[in-house]
C-alpha cells in the first residue's frame, strides 16, 4: 500500500462524496474500467513496451511507468501471460484508450515526437481512465473554449463530459491540460483561462499534485484493504 509517512499530504483528505453533475475520471471507472486493487493494496497494470524504440526511449518510457510506484499504489509490471495489459507501441501519435479496457490495449507513444516523460504519464493517465483537464464536468467555471480556432474534426479533444472529479479543483497545472494554442487552426487561442486570462495553462511537465491526489483516491490507495 501507499507508504503514508512518505506521502502524508495524499492522504490528509478522505475521499469526499460530491452531487450528481458535479462528478476528471470517466464514469466508466465505476463500471468496470477501473483496474482492480489486489488483495495487498496495490493495483498493478501489466505492460509490454513494443521493440520500436532505442535504448533511450525505453528509458523515458520506463521512467513514465515508474513515476506512479513513488506517488500511488499504482505499480506497473512486465507482462507475464495477464489478460488485462498495456501494448505499448509507437502507433500513429500519442493515444491510449479511457481506463481498463480487457485485453492488451494499446497506448501508443509514436516515436520521436511522443516519447517525453510528462506525455508518457498523460497516456498512461488515459489509461489509468482519466480524461483531459479541459473536458472536465465544470471547466466553463475556469476556461473559455473558443471553437472558432479549432481545427476541423478535432472538436471532440474539447467536448465537455460528465466525469468524476473527486473532489479536487479544477488544475490549470494538470500533466492532463492541453496548451492554449492546442490544435489551433489559425495561430489564436482555442482555449483561454477564466477569470483572470493571463493565467498558464497546459505547460505542466510532470503530473501535479491533483494528478496524484486524484489517482490515490479513485483507487483507494490510501484506505485499508
Amino acid at each position: 500500500a501507499l507508504n503514508k509517512k512518505a506521502f502524508p499530504y495524499l492522504c490528509i483528505t478522505q475521499y469526499i462524496a460530491v452531487p450528481t453533475g458535479l462528478q476528471n475520471a470517466d464514469p466508466c471507472t465505476a463500471r468496470g474500467c477501473k483496474w482492480k486493487r489486489n488483495r495487498n493494496g496495490l493495483v498493478y497494470v501489466p505492460y509490454v513496451i513494443a521493440n520500436q524504440y532505442s535504448p533511450d526511449e525505453i528509458q523515458v518510457i520506463k521512467r513514465g511507468l515508474q513515476s506512479f510506484t513513488e506517488v500511488s499504489c499504482i505499480r506497473f509490471v512486465p507482462h507475464e501471460g495477464q489478460r488485462h495489459f498495456l501494448h505499448i507501441q509507437s502507433d500513429s501519435g500519442c493515444y491510449s484508450y479511457l481506463g481498463r479496457q480487457g485485453g492488451g490495449q494499446v497506448v501508443s507513444l509514436q516515436r520521436p515526437g511522443c516519447v517525453h516523460h510528462y506525455i508518457v504519464q498523460h497516456e498512461l493517465l488515459h489509461a489509468l481512465g482519466f480524461h483531459h483537464e479541459q473536458n472536465r464536468s465544470d471547466r466553463d467555471k475556469h476556461i473559455k473554449i473558443l471553437f472558432e480556432n479549432i481545427i476541423p474534426q478535432q472538436e471532440h479533444n474539447f467536448m465537455k463530459r460528465k466525469t468524476n472529479n473527486l473532489a479536487t479543483p479544477y488544475d490549470y497545472n494538470s500533466v492532463m491540460h492541453y496548451s492554449r494554442y492546442a490544435f489551433s487552426r489559425n495561430n489564436e487561442p482555442t482555449m483561454v483561462p477564466i477569470p483572470d486570462s493571463n493565467a498558464v495553462i497546459g505547460e505542466a511537465r510532470n503530473m501535479s499534485p491533483n494528478d496524484i491526489l486524484r489517482i490515490n483516491r479513485l483507487l483507494k490507495c490510501c484506505q485499508a484493504v
